[in-house]
C-alpha cells in the first residue's frame, strides 16, 4: 500500500474524531457514554446483497490502526462472491475500538464492493473475447487507489494510475499542438530529451485520424474515442495489430459486447468507477 493510501485511511479515521474547525477532540462521546471502558464484545461483517466482496484486507488493515488489539478472523475474501446473510469476517476486540473503526471500515468496503462487482459484471459480458475492461481516471478525488484496488478484484485492469505513467495525447492535446503529426513527433522528442520510454496512447476521433497515426508511428495505442461498432471493426482492421487498440466513450452494460466483438484489444468505461452503487454490508455486534 502506498504511503497516499496510507494517508487518506488516517484521515478517514481523523474525520470523526475532529470537530468542524480542526479541533483534536478524541474519543466517541456515544460510546464513552454509554459503554464502561475494557468491554469486549465480538462484531461481523455481513453482506446484505449479492455481488463481489472487495476491502476484506483493508479492513484489517483499519481495524488494527484503530487498535492492535482488535482480533481480525477473516472468513471471505477479496474476489468473493457474496450473497444476502454471507459473513465475510468476524472482529473481537474492545468494544469502544470495535465502533471507532466500524463506519470507516464499511465506508471504504461498500464502495469498493460496489466497484468491483459493478466490474465484473463487464467482464463478464466480454468473456469469450480478446477484449480487456479496464478504468479511467474518473475517480473519486484522494480515493484512487481503493478503486482502482477494487477494479482488479472485479476482474478488471487499470489503465494509467495518474498523469506521469503514460502519455495519453486526448483532443484537448491534439487541438493545442496543432494535430496528430505534430504531436505524435513532440512528444517523441520529448522522450528522447529526457530520457524516457512512456508508453503513448493517443486519441483519434474518426478514420481518417486512424490512417494518419499509422503513417507517423511512435505510439503504443490507439484509442477510439465515441465510435460506432461498425467504425471500430474497421479501425481495428486498419491497424491489423501493429499497435494497441482501446475503445471508448459512452459504451455501456448493454452494448459492450458489441464492441468487443470487433477485436478491440481494450475497452476503457469510466462507470465502473464513477457511477458504481455502494453494495450494502453491515457490521454487528452478535
Amino acid at each position: 500500500m502506498n504511503s497516499t493510501a496510507e494517508i487518506v485511511i488516517t484521515q478517514a479515521l481523523l474525520e470523526d474524531i475532529m470537530d468542524m474547525e480542526g479541533t483534536y477532540a478524541p474519543g466517541d462521546h456515544t460510546s464513552n457514554a454509554c459503554i464502561p471502558n475494557d468491554t469486549e464484545g465480538k462484531a461481523r461483517l455481513i453482506c446484505k446483497a449479492e455481488g463481489v466482496l472487495a476491502g476484506v484486507d483493508l479492513a484489517k488493515k483499519i481495524c488494527y490502526e484503530v487498535d492492535r488489539g482488535i482480533q481480525f478472523e477473516k472468513l471471505l475474501d477479496d474476489g468473493a462472491r457474496i450473497k444476502n446473510g454471507d459473513i465475510a469476517f468476524i472482529l473481537k476486540g474492545e468494544v469502544k475500538s470495535l465502533l471507532r473503526a466500524e463506519r470507516v471500515v464499511l465506508n471504504f468496503m461498500q464502495r469498493m464492493s460496489g466497484i468491483a462487482t459493478h466490474t465484473s459484471k463487464f467482464v463478464k459480458a466480454v468473456e469469450g473475447t480478446k477484449t480487456t475492461i479496464i478504468d479511467t481516471r474518473k475517480t473519486t478525488p484522494a480515493f484512487r487507489y481503493f478503486e482502482k484496488w477494487a477494479v482488479r478484484i472485479g476482474g478488471g485492469q487499470n489503465h494509467r494510475y495518474g498523469l506521469f505513467d503514460m502519455i495519453m495525447l486526448k483532443d484537448n492535446h491534439i487541438d493545442f499542438c496543432g494535430g496528430i503529426s505534430k504531436a505524435i513527433i513532440a512528444v517523441k522528442t520529448y522522450q528522447e530529451l529526457n530520457k524516457l520510454n512512456l508508453p503513448v496512447e493517443i486519441e483519434t476521433r474518426n478514420l481518417a485520424d486512424v490512417e494518419e497515426i499509422i503513417k507517423v508511428g511512435h505510439v503504443t495505442r490507439i484509442m477510439f474515442d465515441n465510435f460506432t461498432p461498425e467504425l471500430m471493426k474497421q479501425g481495428v482492421a486498419l491497424v491489423n495489430g501493429q499497435y494497441e487498440t482501446e475503445a471508448s466513450g459512452g459504451i455501456t452494460l448493454q452494448s459492450v459486447r458489441s464492441f468487443a466483438e470487433t477485436g478491440v484489444d481494450f475497452i476503457s468505461v469510466g462507470a465502473i468507477t464513477h457511477s458504481s452503487t455502494s453494495l450494502d454490508l453491515s457490521l454487528k455486534a452478535f
